[in-house]
């Protein structure tokens, strides 16, 4: 009565249970990594939307910080200027009285108060003495001089400035040939 396939054919059906039970345990398994890799992804996710959002805040930040510190030096500058305005309208006043020498002397108070208001904020005028030095000079002419060496400064037509170490407006200068 037995048959060696009908055999074979019971004993695979005795194993394929097994089998199937244990495929079904490493899929399971499988599943629980995977899902497990899914959460470590949504954390990671989920920090780096908060690290942008945190850098966006900065950013934000830092540009109304700035703004507002160019507001509040503009400011100051102003404020600093006010007396000077009104010493100029003090100037014309007397202009319009024809008092020259009160003019005089209020265009030149005007003069020494913006002289030093721009001073304290680090104004400084180009040296024009000696040779040209096109870095903070700008020849705009160059002419034969008797008592002068070649690429020295003859006269200057327009005052220099930097502020700190940059150069706001280069001295217009004659230049000796």
């Amino acid at each position: 009565m037995s048959d060696p396939s009908k055999q074979a054919a019971v004993e695979e059906a005795a194993v394929e249970p097994e089998v199937a039970e244990q495929a079904a345990e490493r899929v399971e398994e499988d599943l629980d990594e995977l899902r497990a890799r899914a959460a470590e992804r949504d954390e990671y996710l989920a920090l780096a939307q908060r690290t942008q959002a945190d850098f966006e805040n900065y950013r934000k930040r830092a540009v109304r910080d700035q703004e507002s510190l160019v507001a509040r030096a503009h400011e100051r500058v102003v404020k600093e200027l006010l007396p000077i305005l009104d010493d100029l309208e003090r100037a014309l006043d007397a202009a319009t009285a024809h008092e020259e020498a009160a003019l005089e002397e209020g265009v030149a108070l005007v003069h020494r108060a913006l002289a030093d208001l721009l001073a304290r904020e680090g104004l400084a005028e180009i040296q024009t003495d000696g040779a040209f030095d096109p870095h903070v000079h700008e020849a705009l002419l160059a002419q034969p001089a008797e008592n002068a060496e070649s690429g020295h400064v003859l006269q200057v037509l327009q005052k220099g400035y930097r502020l700190g170490d940059r150069v706001v407006r280069p001295a217009r200068v004659i230049v000796a040939e």
